[in-house]
């Protein structure tokens, strides 16, 4: 496939997958809201911090390795070896569950049964549920592979829509089940997901479509794990830079995790703060993570398409390192800005969002504080996305050996930060240590993107500077906006609130005028791609 038609998937892939985010969100975001008038914030707490951190670990440990090394390379491949080695994320998945579920009963703080009912069932329903997702994994990666944008769209949109569906009428019909509810709404949301992909595959497969196509999968039963005469179960190569992968996806899941890790843990702070937290954290990456976790995904597989593995820029084909260098310079500037608009916007209104979302429960204490640092956090996740996917697509296994070194310090170093900074800040200390992860992050990556670009032409990195015009309109509005809020939010009225949002649409709307008169590149590969 060429590079140019690759680079045209891909835009759509990310382009559909962050409007799933935008699902996604916005479904946590209504539920959140409708669950709060319904349910104990200590049960939000539970299920969205402790039960969901378990899922996501299990899962992540379990696939986030294979799912790199198997979508490194061409979709040219022997296809039966790498579905083996994708079917070994299932007993992995089990073991993890099991280990960490025993961990989540008999080692962690249980909560009161009289204010979170059902804690065990919880525990298991959620560790079984990050099991049936893994049944479907081999058939995620053949889907992602070869861009199959349409299944995921419907797949996760099923999936999120009958959760929802679910979980709003057990919480009106029951609220006493307790966590009986998200249990069983967790489970539903696995089971669509995986049967959506499998079906698919049943009837795609055999079809016109898949021969018009040369599909390099013929039959279902080709799906499942097989033994060939002579040939090894699974490509070696693979397995070989799996494992490195999962060395780094382990120290990753921590510092992606941390402040979850460190509250259920070190129980910094209790069932009711956390959900509060947890509440916040949704609100804050609503608009965030929806656009740049899609563009790392899909951008990941596009800059593994397009560039080899392991080899400096003078050995790649150089059409295709300009086109690489272009598309990374483009998307760097891209989340830069969305990055920038959302820090300097989201500093003058978090108190006023927490309190049109949620009430004095939210808006008072330490949520606007919580929010206004974690706008500053989106800026740090929107670079780090796109840098280290350029990174992780690009470094070889022994690059990626060493870089699991760092990780190691870094996530040791992160954890004590956290645990510190949250005893003198409290949860906002969480975000404040995110910031220092990411930061180390990012100063990782931009490193190995200037050592890789720096015996050619190429300077991709300029895309982190923003003209001198744009900047100063920044400037501008993260002072107006400031002083706005000091003037007319958020107990004086409606009127006065009013007033403040029209100052920040003006603020907003300047800042946008002055981004297209001054960043047409970046406009055009928008509007193109």
């Amino acid at each position: 496939m060429a590079a140019q038609d690759v680079l045209g998937q891909t835009a759509r892939l990310a382009s559909s997958s962050a409007l799933l985010q935008v699902l996604f969100r916005v479904v946590t975001f209504g539920l959140n809201a409708f669950t709060l008038r319904y349910l104990s914030r200590e049960l939000i707490g539970v299920v969205n911090v402790r039960l969901t951190l378990l899922y996501s670990t299990v899962v992540f440990l379990a696939r986030e390795a294979f799912r790199r090394a198997c979508l490194s390379g061409s979709a040219k491949r022997n296809w039966t070896k790498t579905i083996n080695l994708l079917w070994l994320t299932v007993p992995l998945g089990v073991f993890w569950s099991l280990t960490l579920g025993l961990v989540w009963l008999h080692l962690l703080e249980v909560p009161d049964p009289s204010v979170v009912p059902h804690y065990q069932a919880g525990v298991v329903a959620f560790g079984l549920s990050a099991i049936i997702e893994l049944l479907g994994e081999p058939f995620w990666v053949l889907a992602q592979a070869h861009l199959f944008v349409r299944l995921k769209v419907i797949a996760e949109s099923l999936s999120v829509v009958s959760k929802c569906i679910l979980t709003v009428t057990l919480v009106i019909l029951y609220p006493h089940w307790g966590l009986y509810i998200f249990s069983l709404a967790q489970l539903f949301y696995v089971s669509v997901l995986v049967m959506c992909y499998v079906i698919y595959f049943v009837m795609f497969l055999g079809s016109p479509e898949a021969t018009k196509k040369s599909f390099p999968v013929a039959r279902v039963k080709a799906l499942l794990p097989s033994f060939v005469e002579d040939e090894t179960f699974v490509n070696w190569k693979e397995a070989r830079l799996t494992w490195s992968f999962f060395k780094q996806s382990f120290l990753k899941q921590i510092l992606t995790e941390g402040e979850r890790y460190v509250m259920t843990f070190l129980n910094v702070l209790n069932f009711g703060d956390q959900g509060v937290y947890d509440i916040v954290n949704n609100l804050g990456s609503l608009v965030a993570r929806f656009i740049f976790l899609p563009i790392e995904e899909s951008f990941y597989v596009f800059f593994a398409k397009v560039l080899e593995r392991g080899k400096t820029v003078k050995d790649q084909k150089q059409d295709d390192v300009a086109m690489a260098a272009n598309i990374l310079e483009l998307l760097l500037k891209l989340v830069l800005l969305i990055g920038l608009t959302i820090t300097v916007f989201g500093y003058a209104y978090s108190q006023l969002a927490l309190d049109i979302y949620g009430g004095s429960m939210l808006s008072s204490g330490t949520g606007p504080d919580l929010l206004r640092c974690y706008s500053l956090y989106v800026l740090f996740l929107a670079v780090n996305g796109v840098t280290e996917c350029f990174t992780s697509a690009l470094m070889c296994k022994e690059e990626v050996d060493r870089y699991n070194f760092v990780m190691l310090a870094l996530s040791f170093i992160f954890l004590c930060i956290s645990y510190f900074l949250t005893h003198w800040y409290g949860s906002v200390g969480f975000i404040l240590a995110n910031c220092f992860n990411m930061g180390i992050r990012i100063a990782h990556s931009t490193h190995y993107i200037y050592h890789f670009f720096r015996d050619s032409t190429h300077r991709p990195l300029a895309g982190l500077l923003p003209s001198a015009a744009l900047l100063l309109v920044y400037i501008t509005s993260a002072g107006v906006t400031a002083f706005s809020e000091v003037l007319f939010c958020c107990d004086k009225g409606w009127m006065a609130r009013l007033i403040h949002i029209s100052t920040g649409a003006l603020c907003l709307a300047a800042t946008l005028v002055t981004m297209f008169c001054t960043e047409t590149k970046l406009i055009h590969f928008v509007r193109s791609q």
